[in-house]
């Protein structure tokens, strides 16, 4: 069993009783509450107070008809010791570790309001591949670190001066944001620590960054939150879904044969998302900016009504077929990876990528999946469709 543990005191010094405090029109906590009880890995949402106020606040998320999966929540006891200023947040993870039973705990900060059930679908997909034994989350920084040495002496740490790399061209670098922790109750017990063994990174959207600590971090998140409300518009029905190839039903890989012919590596089970969608009237097809035999074959076996192949601009090419099919761009998925994707996927209705899609792709889509390219990410948007209600 997975469960979601999230720690909350009332005993916050920089804003009072901050955790229950209005942000965009609800409780701070009621955000994390809302991303762990949308994710489909966490069978348990535990919440861990001392504070009465706290408690009772949390409780009414019960009666809350627009949260996913509030059955899923409980509020336990945590210790005054544990929610002391100086306790570590290990000391109530270990607490509650001694009282209940479960597999893996997913540590949840409420002080991270940006979270999305999507980062913990992903970071418990990272979490369930062979050798992983911990899970954090991390936004990536694209900024130039620099060190002082005992003379005052300045230099760079990442970059070298010389060769200024373009923003684009930088991979930056990972920085914890404090979002979530995932590993075992066997790991947290032994090590006594939240994260242990071989730890990987799950990145987020670059705004994840922020936490809240301080009253200008409030008022900074706020308004993020307030942006992101007013871009979820409701989805239209999905008549059409499209697809770029490489990276999204590939991996991206180039393999080339002793003879020099290149090949590609599909997953069979994109195939059954394409009959999903095909049975109930949704047409079908890839967008790409490559024109390979290798693509047209695949679009055969597949049955695709539309290969658009050698594709210079992808979001015309959709206004194209759009037209043809008598439908308007809010009845386009469209699934892409890569910077030349992006107006494609601001422009349709529901707009989706896969686990290891770039940076501003992650940030221009509303559902990123928890598979990377070439691991079945067709498939799993297709059933995110169907559980949505997106196609009939």
């Amino acid at each position: 069993m997975n469960v979601a543990f999230i720690p909350v005191r009332g005993g916050s010094k920089s804003i009072p009783l901050k955790n229950i405090k209005m942000l965009a029109d609800k409780p701070l906590v009621y955000w994390t509450v809302k991303a762990a009880c949308g994710c489909r890995f966490i069978d348990r949402v535990y919440v861990a107070t001392e504070d009465l106020r706290i408690r009772k606040t949390v409780l009414d998320f019960k009666k809350d008809q627009e949260l996913e999966g509030r059955c899923k929540l409980e509020v336990v006891e945590r210790s005054w010791e544990s929610a002391s200023d100086t306790a570590a947040t290990e000391s109530v993870m270990l607490e509650f570790a001694e009282r209940y039973a479960f597999d893996s705990i997913v540590l949840i900060q409420a002080t991270s309001p940006l979270l999305e059930s999507t980062d913990l679908d992903n970071g418990f997909a990272s979490y369930g591949k062979n050798g992983v034994d911990s899970v954090l989350s991390v936004v990536r920084q694209k900024r130039f670190l620099w060190a002082v040495d005992e003379n005052g002496i300045s230099s760079p740490l990442n970059y070298d001066v010389f060769r200024r790399p373009r923003r684009q061209e930088f991979e930056g670098y990972l920085v914890e944001n404090g979002a979530f922790y995932i590993t075992s109750k066997e790991r947290l017990l032994e090590s006594k620590n939240r994260i242990s063994g071989n730890i990987a990174a799950v990145e987020m959207g670059e705004d994840s960054f922020f936490e809240i600590d301080e009253p200008t971090d409030w008022m900074i998140v706020e308004k993020l939150i307030s942006k992101k409300k007013q871009g979820r518009k409701k989805i239209a029905e999905i008549k059409m879904v499209l697809t770029d190839c490489d990276g999204c039903l590939t991996d991206g890989g180039m393999y080339y044969s002793e003879q020099g012919d290149e090949l590609k590596k599909f997953h069979a089970r994109d195939g059954m998302g394409v009959e999903i969608l095909r049975a109930r009237g949704v047409a079908v097809g890839i967008i790409t900016g490559e024109d390979m035999r290798l693509n047209k074959k695949r679009a055969e076996k597949l049955g695709l009504e539309i290969l658009e192949a050698g594709c210079k601009n992808k979001l015309e090419a959709i206004k194209k077929h759009c037209r043809e099919h008598g439908i308007t761009l809010e009845n386009v998925c469209y699934v892409g990876d890569d910077i030349n994707d992006v107006d494609a996927l601001r422009a349709v209705g529901l707009a989706c990528c896969p686990q290891d899609a770039m940076p501003q792709v992650k940030e221009a889509v509303r559902f990123c999946a928890s598979a990377k390219g070439g691991e079945g990410v067709f498939r799993e948007v297709a059933e995110h469709l169907l559980e949505i209600g997106a196609v009939k």
